[in-house]
């Protein structure tokens, strides 16, 4: 029961904004620049704090070194891409929103290996979404330099999401192993 509900309420974080990669348009239409800019603004943002969650809360070294590397990379390219807003006059986000306050919360009543598990999965679910956004905007964006900075950006998101995914999958067959025995 507690593992049904922990799993319905870490869904409901991931899934809220879920990118889905399966559907490409056969007209590449334009993405709003605008939205872009707010949509990463939210995800850096929210990305620093469960980040920060993670590297008091983890467990796993591997998980409390990737949680250092996201808070030092994302607050970087939360910086810069603020200054490029500002430029623009662009306003952003400057506090995390709903979504990521819920994940936090229900990532904050986890402990130990389950928390490491849930964190992982939801550190690989919020890079393959920022992954898909920045891909957007670097490919159909229509501001040159918000086109510029999303495609000079993507690959650390990449990078993120390679270094990620093999540990989520590692707790991902932990659990699957434990539950068989």
């Amino acid at each position: 029961m507690m593992n049904r509900a922990l799993t319905l309420a870490l869904l409901s974080c991931l899934v809220a904004a879920r990118v889905d990669y399966a559907q490409e348009s056969t007209t590449r239409t334009a993405v709003n620049d605008t939205l872009f800019a707010a949509a990463a603004a939210d995800s850096g943002l929210a990305e620093v704090s469960i980040s920060e969650l993670g590297l008091q809360r983890a467990t796993d070294p591997e998980l409390k070194k990737f949680s250092q590397r996201m808070i030092d990379e994302h607050t970087r390219v939360n910086q810069e891409l603020m200054t490029l807003a500002a430029q623009k006059g662009i306003p952003l986000p400057r506090q995390v929103d709903a979504r990521a306050q819920f994940c936090s919360q229900s990532l904050a009543g986890l402990s130990g290996e389950q928390f490491d598990k849930c964190y992982a999965k939801a550190q690989l679910t919020a890079h393959m979404e920022a992954a898909a956004a920045f891909e957007a905007e670097a490919e159909r964006g229509m501001d040159r330099d918000l086109k510029a900075f999303a495609a000079k950006t993507l690959p650390h998101i990449k990078d993120h999401l390679k270094a990620i995914k093999p540990i989520a999958m590692r707790f991902e067959k932990e659990g699957e192993s434990s539950r068989e025995r």
